[in-house]
């Protein structure tokens, strides 16, 4: 079993930081018109990249010292100029203080995360009877990139899942845009599943400083039940173990079916992250 220690989690949300501030750059090199940023925050990063987008956020803090008032008001500020609220994602293993901080300031606690594990190596024999034979995986380059666009983007948009939903819901629209902000990020690895000769599902991972992170992986409605996912997780697993990574880390929502998924493939739950919200209107309030 694999047991997450402050030093464990330290590391996986470095890892989540670095692939926040690589999307935020490839985002600001697509638009340079618009007013994104990545600003350090205590050992974290405090992100924007454009309205309503799944990346405005806080990540990584209460790892790296204290935060302190004056630090958090001026980060509030900062999206209070952009129209966004302030959304921190707070690990349940960073400094305890934190939390106490954001409710004094008026943050709300709006939902939870689960972050799971496992090393390539634990997870490899629990996967390799999952891979279908008649499901075949292809990396994507930029010309097999709307098919895989689409692909994902569709089977978003048509969950699969039990357990308590996301805060968050997003368009088509935002989806598909962020998706390629993102995938301007040179450690962004896509994947699309082929079932058939037939676009069946995607997913799509992130490899760094001995971390793979798996950023999201969605089957097409048709195709569900036959063997996608666990293709697309034993080909992930595969090539996070051929990068040498230490740890493959997956995010899902509590209770969903996805976490059930990797449960059954050796994926141990980690730690969590309490999402906190500061409302727009409070956001631009003196600290």
């Amino acid at each position: 079993m694999l047991f997450a220690t402050t030093g464990l989690a330290a590391q996986i949300e470095r890892a989540e930081c670095g692939m926040l501030k690589e999307s935020v750059k490839a985002v600001r090199e697509r638009h340079p018109e618009r007013d994104v940023m990545s600003v350090p925050l205590a050992g974290g990063v405090a992100a924007y990249s454009g309205p309503g987008s799944p990346l405005n956020k806080v990540s990584g803090l209460g790892f790296d010292g204290p935060v302190s008032e004056a630090e958090l008001a001026e980060v509030e500020r900062l999206y209070a100029e952009r129209g966004c609220p302030v959304q921190i994602e707070l690990s349940t293993l960073a400094d305890p203080a934190l939390g106490s901080l954001l409710t004094t300031r008026g943050y709300r606690l709006v939902g939870f995360e689960n972050v799971l594990g496992t090393s390539p190596s634990e997870a490899a024999a629990a996967v390799s009877h999952s891979a279908a034979s008649d499901i075949d995986i292809e990396v994507c380059d930029e010309e097999g990139f709307e098919a895989w666009l689409g692909t994902v983007v569709t089977a978003f948009l048509n969950p699969d899942s039990d357990g308590i939903p996301s805060h968050e819901v997003f368009t088509r629209e935002v989806l598909e845009e962020v998706l390629r902000d993102m995938s301007g990020a040179s450690s962004f690895v896509r994947y699309l599943a082929r079932r058939g000769g037939e676009p069946a599902g995607g997913a799509s991972m992130r490899t760094r400083e001995n971390v793979a992170l798996l950023t999201g992986a969605a089957t097409l409605p048709a195709h569900r039940r036959k063997g996608v996912q666990g293709t697309l997780l034993a080909r992930r697993l595969g090539d996070a173990s051929r990068a040498g990574c230490d740890v493959v880390v997956v995010t899902t929502q509590p209770g969903s079916l996805s976490q059930r998924n990797v449960q059954r493939k050796n994926f141990d739950l980690l730690y969590a992250r309490a999402v906190f919200v500061l409302d727009d209107g409070r956001s631009s309030r003196p600290g």
